[in-house]
């Protein structure tokens, strides 16, 4: 069904409004398409009434003309499908499919990988673009892709702003708790090392995920996303990725604390995000930080920070010398996933080459890929029988004198610094709304 998004009449040539059909929401269902109006939403000229480099009836005119390529779709042209189905994974009251990729000859034993695909986005071409299934087979370890209907959501975005579909035990969430399930015992999988990765709607759904069963992943990877529970009603989903208003730290630590009954250990969480990101702003990654810093008992400034290039990583360590949280920012980099630089995935729209691929240091970081450059410390004997998570570790002295000798970056840098203008706002919203290439 189309549906109609009208625009203020303050804007020239509409003085009464204009209409724009698109996809964007089901009155029925009560589900909208995120993404694409949260990108209508932020473009300046349409919420803040500044004076856009193109007039908004040419930019009405890119989305009526471009639209189609909304249009449902069986695969991703191009794209080879290295993915399997998994069909029956117990109760699905989200709705949603699922994808995996099991190496052939991987040990019992081996970690699980959940991948969660952006807005616009489907499991096999977020898998071709980042490289997962290729990671996994030269380091043996298994993937799962949950992966959005149409009938959820038009825009195949996970519905990260519903309770209903991120709280512990229903909807989309429960859905994707059963798949890693189905996964464990099927393939006979380590439940002490299942881990999630999401981008943009993804990584919201990853983070609502870590924050509802904390018990299940040993860690997780966000990129470009948002915290658990920062938004519950359109209007606040698109204030939040704007970086508008939000909960309080405090109130934000308290709605990860009342997500389950879990006491610990907690999963260690990887950050991501680029400076320049339009789409979701970068005060969520700031909020994220902020959010997990409660349950691991963690100062606000981190532990250790370093620079390299383009990159900047802020990690915090606990007590017992474990990285239990790190951010990386990307300078300039746009809305999307980081990649390059090592060979795997295809660079694409919201995948982008910026000599920096999350996907393998993401990976090396949970010590499951190059795991001899940074080798995870072993269990105590009775970890297993406590749950407990195995854990990368740097020993105090040596976290004493990088801290003396290294001169901190800026936390998070201040992104009107690195803002692109309104031309390529505007542009940039087309693309993540999935109307241009």
């Amino acid at each position: 069904m189309r549906h109609v998004v009208v625009l203020p009449a303050r804007h020239e040539g509409a003085s009464k409004g204009v209409a724009v059909r698109f996809h964007c929401y089901c009155a029925m269902q009560q589900r909208y398409c995120c993404g694409c109006v949260a990108e209508i939403a932020s473009i300046p000229d349409v919420t803040e009434g500044t004076s856009p480099l193109r007039k908004i009836s040419d930019t009405i005119a890119r989305l009526a003309a471009l639209q189609a390529r909304l249009a449902p779709h069986a695969a991703t042209p191009g794209v080879s499908d290295r993915l399997h189905t998994l069909a029956r994974f117990g109760t699905n009251p989200g709705a949603l499919a699922a994808r995996f990729h099991v190496p052939d000859g991987v040990e019992k034993g081996a970690p699980l990988v959940v991948v969660l695909h952006g807005c616009t986005q489907t499991a096999v071409g977020y898998d071709h673009h980042s490289g997962w299934s290729q990671l996994a087979d030269e380091a043996g370890f298994a993937l799962l892709f949950p992966e959005q209907q149409r009938a959820n959501n038009p825009n195949l975005c996970f519905n990260w702003f519903l309770a209903g579909d991120t709280r512990r035990g229903s909807g989309e969430a429960l859905s994707i708790r059963e798949m890693i399930e189905t996964m464990v015992a099927t393939h006979g999988l380590d439940r002490n090392r299942i881990f999630i990765t999401g981008l943009s709607a993804g990584g919201a759904m990853a983070s609502a995920m870590l924050a509802s069963y904390p018990e299940v992943f040993a860690g997780g990877a966000i990129i470009a996303g948002l915290p658990y529970g920062s938004a519950s009603t359109i209007p606040e989903a698109f204030d939040r990725m704007r970086g508008h208003g939000g909960p309080s730290e405090g109130d934000l630590q308290r709605l990860l604390q009342d997500a389950s009954t879990h006491e610990g250990p907690w999963p260690r969480i990887s950050i991501w995000h680029g400076s320049a990101d339009q789409t979701v702003a970068l005060a969520n990654a700031e909020a994220l930080a902020a959010q997990w810093r409660g349950v691991h008992q963690l100062e606000k400034h981190p532990t250790r920070s370093e620079a390299s290039g383009r990159h900047t990583r802020h990690v915090w360590h606990d007590a017992e010398g474990l990285a239990a949280i790190e951010v990386n920012i990307i300078a300039g980099m746009a809305h999307g996933t980081p990649l390059g630089g090592d060979g795997l995935g295809n660079p694409g729209p919201f995948m982008l080459d910026v000599g920096i691929s999350s996907t393998r240091e993401t990976a090396r970081i949970w010590g499951i890929a190059d795991v001899s450059e940074l080798e995870p410390a072993p269990l105590r004997p009775d970890a297993a029988a406590k749950g407990e998570r195995p854990s990368l570790r740097t020993p105090a002295a040596e976290r004493a004198k990088a801290d003396a000798t290294t001169q901190r970056p800026p936390l998070f840098p201040d992104s009107a610094a690195n803002s692109p203008g309104v031309k390529k706002i505007i542009e940039d919203a087309l693309r993540a709304a999935g109307l241009m290439r």
